[in-house]
Parts: structure tokens; sequence; C-alpha cells
């Protein structure tokens, strides 16, 4: 089976991933290759977040590899947290103080509509493409669920009653936007192991 790094630190996206991808292509963490350093994010849009990211990567290593940036992007915000989802409480907060800043900020608005981008920056013998992925919803008012991570509690997708932390896994993989990014990554995936080894197809 081939081999790919994600480019994360991430334990949870590394369990999505893995779960999303399993059977097709075996994902080796940052952690396999004994790097634990912070990986640079300093732009101001996703794309360019993943981007920065996935060639950090593959200039250190030299292998082909893959990573991924996501933001929560909420209507009566501005667009807010957007590409400062993970920090939005400030520097090392926890998923719940998070959570809490955004349901504060929220606190008496008719209008919750949120959606979920991720963008994922693949990157090829030096050449990147990038695929993207997109959920709608809305915050709730009350956290729902133990699973998942990041904003899962309070986020409910369009046309379900329930929030992605009270998902099954293969559910939340199916619908959420990293969900629907990793399936574009794959098919593109599948066809060049087509062209490279023709006798697959």
């Amino acid at each position: 089976m081939k081999k790919l790094i994600f480019a994360t630190n991430n334990p949870h996206k590394l369990k999505e991933i893995q779960h999303a991808l399993k059977g097709i292509f075996e994902v080796i963490s940052l952690a396999d290759l004994d790097f634990e350093e912070e990986i640079p994010e300093t732009h101001e849009t996703i794309e360019e977040n993943a981007s920065e990211k996935s060639y950090f990567i593959y200039k250190r290593f030299g292998i082909n590899c893959f990573a991924d940036d996501t933001g929560l992007e909420i209507e009566a915000l501005n667009g807010e947290p957007g590409v400062y989802s993970a920090r939005y409480a400030g520097d090392n907060p926890t998923f719940a103080d998070n959570m809490n800043k955004v349901m504060k900020l929220l606190d008496g608005k008719e209008n919750r509509n949120a959606c979920f981008r991720t963008v994922i920056s693949l990157i090829i013998d030096g050449k990147e493409t990038q695929f993207e992925g997109r959920v709608d919803g809305k915050i709730l008012t009350k956290k729902h669920g133990l699973d998942g991570f990041g904003y899962d509690p309070i986020f409910q997708p369009t046309g379900y009653t329930e929030s992605f932390a009270e998902m099954d896994l293969d559910l939340k993989n199916e619908i959420s936007h990293r969900g629907k990014a990793v399936k574009k990554l794959v098919k593109f995936l599948l066809e060049i192991d087509g062209q490279q080894n023709p006798s697959k197809k």
C-alpha cells in the first residue's frame, strides 16, 4: 500500500483521515517522522495556510505529502473565526474556550448560520493540487455530544438533527467538510495511480 505523509500534529484530524483512507493509502503522521515542531501558518486564507504547511514538509523531507487547513465561518460574525478557528480564544486555547467564545458572541442573535470549509493541499513530486470541501449548518445554543473535536459539539449540519459530536465517524466523514475534501483527494490519487499502473484499470 502506498504511503503519504499527512502534515499535521493534530491526532483528531489524523484519526479522521486514516479512517477515511483505510485500505486505500497508508497515512503517516509527522510523529512517525519524529517531527514535533509547529508548522507555520502565517496567511489570511485557509488556501494559503494549507499550501504553506504542505510545502514546508515537502521541502524539509522531500516526501510526497498533504496538509489541510480548516475554518469555521459564521455569518453573524462576518466570517469569523475563519483562519483563526483553532486559536480564536487566544494562545493555546482549549476546544471549550473557543466554543464558549463563539456562543457568547452569538448570544441573543437569531442568525446562527455557519459553514465549515477545509482545503487540502497535496504535493506530488513538487507539484501542488488543492481540494476543497464545505458543509453548511448552524451554531447550536448548547453543546451536544462527546465525540469529535474543535467546534463539533456546537455545529449542526443542515438536514441533520445531531451535532457533529453526536455522529458516528462514518457518517461524519461522509458529509463533513473534511470528508468531502478527502473524497476529492482520494479520487485524484486513484486516477494518478491508474495512470502510473495501467494494469490496475
